[in-house]
């Protein structure tokens, strides 16, 4: 992520955190973003692909992600909600009232800690913590 981590402002002060949105061109999805946004997306390689981080600065930010077979109802945009300091409570909270852990706590390197979950609805939503506690 450009610019180093999350910003603290983003922690402190906002629910949505992050959000993934799933495309099957980086480059073309790139393009699109930069014109319909009137920003920045810079083209970065991470693993084995590349992420295209929508520019964000201090405010909430998110990225493309090349993952053409979730582009659709059951997948489609991911948002990552504020769960700093509590993505452990989070996740048992999540499964007391009828969701269910996707993905468990996994670190994310610098950027801290996420997990995806299905919300009570079937929705997919993620969760953000600078912290694995």
């Amino acid at each position: 992520i450009t610019g180093g981590t999350m910003s603290d402002l983003n922690t402190t002060h906002n629910r949505l955190v992050w959000f993934d949105i799933p495309v099957a061109d980086i480059e073309r999805a790139a393009a699109f973003y930069r014109a319909v946004l009137g920003v920045d997306v810079q083209v970065v390689p991470m693993g084995n692909g590349q992420l295209g981080v929508i520019e964000h600065h201090d405010g909430n930010g998110g990225c493309l992600v090349h993952d053409p077979e979730s582009i659709s109802r059951q997948g489609g945009i991911l948002v990552y909600l504020n769960a700093a300091g509590r993505v452990r409570d989070a996740l048992r909270q999540a499964e007391r009232l009828g969701g269910r852990v996707l993905e468990p706590i996994t670190s994310i390197g610098q950027h801290g800690f996420r997990a995806i979950v299905q919300d009570s609805e079937g929705n997919r939503i993620g969760l953000h913590s600078p912290t694995d506690a």
